[in-house]
């Protein structure tokens, strides 16, 4: 299944829910948080999120192509980064990619938010009418890997597997956000039929991005 978005929309996704996250900042901080030590990111990556895991932050290496729906310079989105609560620092590098630098307990934070957003996403899809044949929606733990579950004869003449899209933006941001590397992280979905049981057709991402990217040209 191909999708006639392409992937500069889902990078303007992903931006949104990053900023979104970034604002959910505890109202206080700690003493101890203000003594923590910075720790050394690890090896950066022009293609995905890098994730550093120290002793007491957490560095969260982004790429330029996040920023590439964004109208504002470098130094304006550094700027308002940084004042989001909870982000302690926003370094630019060389290769111009972005290093936000939290404390553990503030990227724990983000990972319940963005668990929380999937999971309400999820129910979302399922009550709206906006997707009158999708009939349920399931995921495994790490968010790599959904189901929809649908009245097939109704999403095959209709727009629903625009759904797949979001969830599978959304799959993705929890993976990088938790760790995965450029070259390991995916996320699935499966278009389950109600009535058999029968996966049909399944997306995969990031796969499905480079793909619509390709037929653009």
């Amino acid at each position: 299944m191909r999708f006639s978005k392409d992937k500069r929309m889902g990078l303007i996704i992903l931006l949104s829910m990053i900023l979104v996250l970034t604002a959910c900042g505890d109202t206080d901080k700690s003493s101890a948080e203000d003594k923590e030590k910075s720790t050394v990111s690890g090896e950066e990556s022009d293609e995905s999120l890098n994730v550093d895991k120290g002793l007491l932050n957490v560095e969260v290496t982004l790429p330029p192509s996040f920023y590439e729906s964004e109208d504002k310079d470098i130094e304006t989105i550094i700027e308002e980064a940084e004042a989001e609560e909870g982000i302690k620092e926003v370094t630019e590098n060389s290769d111009g990619t972005l290093t936000y630098k939290m404390s553990k307990s503030k990227h724990k934070e983000m990972m319940k938010e963005m668990e929380s957003d999937i999971s309400s996403t999820m129910e979302e899809i399922v009550t709206s009418e906006d997707y009158v044949s999708i009939q349920d929606v399931k995921a495994d733990n790490s968010f790599s890997d959904f189901t929809l579950v649908v009245d097939r004869e109704a999403f095959e003449n209709s727009f629903d597997g625009f759904a797949s899209l979001t969830l599978g933006m959304s799959g993705m941001l929890y993976q990088l956000f938790d760790g995965a590397s450029p070259d390991e992280y995916n996320v699935k979905i499966s278009i389950e039929d109600a009535t058999t049981g029968e996966v049909f057709d399944t997306v995969d991402y990031p796969e499905a991005l480079e793909e619509t990217d390709q037929a653009a040209e």
